[in-house]
């Protein structure tokens, strides 16, 4: 990629971020440009962790498989949040899968960069790496994009990505420096996107939807009130304190969850 590429690709990740495109887009326009520009990408994905009621964060994924989705919001990976959901299989997987991650090992080392020639020797180090050699796959590397602690929100710590070739002779040195240099770039697209999508979320789940979006649409000046419609509804589980006095712990807050759904 030649000085002229990298500082097209740089403005085009700007403007995409501020335009608030979505991580998908965000990343499918990286990858073409990228391969555009000589870099031989064949599959490519990153996530970002986030804050919601259910989900815990994102992936977007650029030349999968047809059955794989562009787009998949994975749940808890930690004991205490499986264990709160009564350890559905389709969370454990998820877990179980994130453990066996590259990028899972990254942050118990603290490397930012990990790569894997993938061949028999090395496909099943890692919980992903036998898909993508399946998927022709020559040459896997792995990318920790950290924020500042200043930066960090809930368990939005950073941005992951993964990337691939079928090139013979994998990546070259030069290949990886090229990633390694435009992934703060992408990173910040992708925070942007992600800190819009959950700042409504927020919004929406404590204040209401109809509130949510009058705060986010600017409805916030001291001293300025509209009068509007409403039914207040109060309910109550039945039995619900002789359900907290024998529950185990683990249960209250599903059932709390499920109180607050029936508005």
């Amino acid at each position: 990629m030649d000085d002229a590429a990298f500082i097209d690709l740089s403005e085009w990740l700007t403007q995409a971020g501020l335009a608030g495109t979505s991580e998908t887009d965000i990343l499918c326009g990286f990858c073409d440009r990228c391969v555009a520009a000589g870099l031989p990408l064949g599959r490519a994905q990153a996530h970002i962790d986030t804050l919601h009621p259910v989900h815990e964060g994102r992936l977007v994924r650029w030349g999968h498989a047809l059955n794989e989705p562009a787009l998949s919001e994975y749940g808890r990976t930690n004991s205490a949040a499986l264990a709160a959901s009564g350890f559905d299989p389709r969370d454990v997987e998820i877990a179980q899968r994130w453990h066996g991650s590259a990028h899972y090992r990254m942050l118990q080392t603290g490397d930012s960069l990990l790569r894997r020639r993938l061949n028999a020797a090395t496909e099943k180090e890692f919980s992903m790496l036998p898909v993508w050699r399946e998927a022709g796959m020559t040459d896997y590397v792995a990318i920790i994009t950290r924020f500042a602690a200043a930066g960090v929100i809930g368990e939005m710590d950073g941005v992951y990505t993964a990337w691939g070739t079928r090139a013979p002779d994998g990546f070259t040195d030069g290949h990886i420096a090229v990633l390694q240099l435009m992934a703060p770039g992408l990173a910040l697209a992708i925070k942007s996107v992600a800190l819009a999508r959950m700042t409504k979320t927020l919004m929406e789940t404590y204040l209401g939807r109809d509130a949510g979006q009058r705060v986010l649409g600017g409805r916030i000046v001291r001293g300025i009130a509209e009068k509007i419609d409403a039914v207040v509804w109060f309910s109550d589980l039945r039995g619900f304190t002789r359900i907290t006095d024998t529950a185990t712990e683990h249960v209250i807050p599903l059932l709390n969850d499920y109180s607050d759904a029936i508005f």
